[in-house]
């Protein structure tokens, strides 16, 4: 289910007014309230590739955290959708963290999702999964992602779960300690590059229709929907 929040859209002969505000999971979202904002998306989309489809990305601008607030993407939407079938699976924020500054021709970009399973973790922020990729600037406006890694890491229990495994009322071991400890510091990593010489890892066109001090729009080429991010606090991760 398509992700809606807070919003004003604004760049050169165009406005985008605020459309609706639901909590960071909430999915109780009207359909036809849903296609109309999409649609307007589009046409948004399309205007400002007419006005400004011919400035150049300005990679310092870029640099930075962006934390989604609409997408059509149907990667992203099918964990909304699961999230609602699923009460043991929640998704909290998601952002694209671009590491650009000092470059003119690319750099890194990191898909950050939190995510949790509350009986176990915190909510929302109770584990991270980030994707990462190496993106090279082939046009003004085009990028080319080549994903490199998937990783899980930031896990953080709930209340409930570190209490089964260290009791305050009873002096905790060392035992005790190391396992809240790996837990903490647990980071899963899986490469997704190529393994053969000449091959090329997996990857894609993103296309970033509009940018300035407070707001991203962009989409992926080849119909893989569209995005809308405002800039965020520095992430850490």
């Amino acid at each position: 289910m398509e992700r809606i929040a807070s919003a004003t859209f604004s760049c050169p002969a165009i406005s985008m007014p605020r459309v609706c505000r639901i909590k960071p999971c909430g999915l109780n979202i009207d359909t036809d309230h849903r296609k109309r904002f999409s649609c307007r998306v589009a046409v948004a989309s399309r205007v400002v590739d007419r006005f400004n489809g011919g400035e150049a990305i300005d990679l310092v601008k870029l640099d930075g955290t962006w934390r989604l607030q609409y997408t059509s993407a149907p990667d992203v939407v099918v964990l909304f959708e699961a999230a609602s079938r699923f009460p043991f699976f929640q998704v909290g924020q998601i952002f694209q963290k671009f590491e650009c500054k000092d470059r003119s021709d690319g750099g890194i970009i990191r898909n950050v999702v939190q995510w949790s399973v509350p009986s176990l973790l915190e909510d929302q922020e109770g584990a991270t999964l980030v994707v990462t990729a190496k993106f090279d600037k082939v046009s003004t406006r085009n990028v080319y992602l080549q994903f490199e890694e998937i990783s899980v890491r930031n896990i953080n229990i709930n209340e409930q779960l570190q209490a089964f495994i260290a009791p305050a009322i009873l002096p905790r071991s060392f035992f005790n300690l190391q396992i809240l400890q790996f837990i903490r510091t647990f980071k899963a990593q899986i490469p997704v590059n190529a393994t053969s010489p000449g091959r090329r890892s997996v990857g894609g066109l993103y296309y970033l229709s509009y940018l300035d001090n407070n707001m991203l729009l962009g989409r992926s080429v080849g119909g893989g929907g569209v995005f809308v991010f405002t800039k965020s606090q520095p992430l850490e991760l």
